[in-house]
């Protein structure tokens, strides 16, 4: 694995070793290096950041407006965490957030029924806080 964070908060550590950090934007940026790579999941864009950035729409307590663009990004963070810091964020850092890393975990083969559960116990114990959001990890692996 590559560009390694400096402390575990927020840190999720994925079956295939790479690490993802969660946070909510509401919260100050942690201390220590800053993310190679970010996706934000938020309702209105984003502020500008020294590191590139992806946009998801998505509004507070719902589901991405776009399920394909959704998998696209999240496949991408996959894929960049093996060799970068990379950090997926929502206003709080639970809901939607949550649901990012369950999706994620699932892409890097947690069976669906599983990854709520995988990303509770690794992340955060509320993670994916709606019954659409827990929908969203079960369907997202048969996209």
């Amino acid at each position: 694995m590559g560009e390694k964070w400096d402390s575990t908060d927020g840190i999720l550590r994925l079956p295939s070793g790479a690490l993802v950090r969660g946070r909510g934007l509401r919260h100050p940026l942690p201390a220590g290096p800053a993310p190679s790579f970010a996706v934000y999941l938020l309702g209105k864009r984003p502020p500008r950041t020294e590191w590139e950035a992806r946009w998801l729409r998505w509004p507070d307590f719902r589901l991405p407006k776009d399920r394909r663009e959704a998998r696209e990004v999240l496949a991408e963070a996959l894929t960049r965490a093996r060799n970068a810091r990379v950090e997926v964020a929502c206003g709080g850092g639970r809901g939607r957030t949550g649901t990012a890393l369950a999706c994620m975990a699932v892409l890097d083969g947690v069976p669906p029924d599983e990854a709520v559960a995988y990303v509770r116990r690794r992340y955060h114990h509320r993670a994916v806080e709606t019954p659409w959001q827990r929908r969203f990890v079960l369907r997202f692996g048969d996209a």
